[in-house]
C-alpha cells in the first residue's frame, strides 16, 4: 500500500515503535538514527529509493531506530505478516529477501571496517563511492546524483566533525575529483576516487592524493 508521503523532518517510525510493516522507499530519501541517554543523536544509515526500511525490526517485534524523512519522501507499506506468507509460496521472494538481509549486513560490516581502519580522507571517499555504486544498481546515474543529507549529517555518520567534512569536500573539488553545486554531487573521476578510498591507496595513487592525517 502507498503511505501518505511524508515531509522533510516527518518521522517514519520511532525508537520503540511495534513492528508492523516493512517499507520501501519510492521516491526521497530517510535517515535511521539512535539516541543516547543525553539526548545526542548518532546516524545509522541513509536509505534511497529501491531500500527496504525496517529490517532490524524483525527480531524481536520493535524498532530499534528511528527514521526521519530527509526530504519529501514517498513510501510503500509492506505488511509482514502478508509478506511472510507470500514468501512461503513464492520461493523467488524469500531468495530477494534474504539477498537484501544479506547486503544489509555487509553494508554495516563494511561501515565498522570504514570507520575503523579509514582516514577521513578515506572515509568521505567510501562514502561517496558507495552511494554512488547505490544509485547505480537502481538505474539511476552513478556520477551525478543529489545529497538529501546534511554535511552534519554525513559527519555525524562517518565520525568526523563538520568542519572537516566541509574542508574535504573542497579538496576533493581541487584535485578535480568532484564537482559540488550545493546538495547536488559530480563525480568528476569516480575511479580515482574509488581507488582513494581504499586502505591500500597510497600505493596507487599520485602522491598529493595520498591521506593526510584526519583532524
Amino acid at each position: 500500500e502507498r503511505k501518505r508521503p511524508l515531509g522533510r523532518g516527518d518521522h517514519l517510525f520511532r525508537i520503540g515503535d511495534n513492528f508492523q510493516c516493512l517499507f520501501a522507499v519510492r521516491s526521497g530519501s530517510l535517515k535511521t538514527y539512535s539516541t543516547s541517554e543525553d539526548g545526542h543523536e548518532q546516524v545509522m544509515g541513509f536509505h534511497l529509493p529501491g531500500e527496504l526500511v525496517g529490517l532490524d525490526a524483525i527480531a524481536d517485534g520493535h524498532h530499534p531506530l528511528a527514521a526521519k524523512a530527509l526530504e519529501t519522501t514517498s513510501l510503500c507499506e509492506i505488511p509482514f505478516s502478508d509478506l511472510e506468507a507470500l514468501s512461503r509460496q513464492l520461493p523467488s521472494l524469500q531468495r530477494r529477501l534474504l539477498r537484501v538481509m544479506s547486503q544489509e549486513i555487509r553494508d554495516d560490516e563494511q561501515n565498522m571496517v570504514t570507520l575503523g581502519q579509514k582516514s577521513a580522507e578515506e572515509r568521505l571517499a567510501s562514502f561517496l563511492v558507495g552511494l554512488s555504486g547505490r544509485f547505480r544498481r537502481r538505474g539511476f546515474s552513478e556520477n551525478q546524483f543529489n545529497l538529501s543529507m546534511s554535511r552534519s549529517d554525513i559527519g555525524n555518520y562517518l565520525g568526523l566533525a563538520l568542519e572537516t567534512v566541509s574542508r574535504l569536500f573542497t579538496r576533493f573539488q581541487n584535485e578535480g575529483l568532484l564537482r559540488v553545486d550545493r546538495k547536488h554531487i559530480e563525480l568528476l573521476d569516480r575511479e580515482r576516487l574509488r581507488l582513494f578510498s581504499s586502505a591500500k591507496c597510497s600505493a596507487e595513487v599520485p602522491r598529493r592524493l595520498r591521506p593526510k592525517a584526519s583532524n
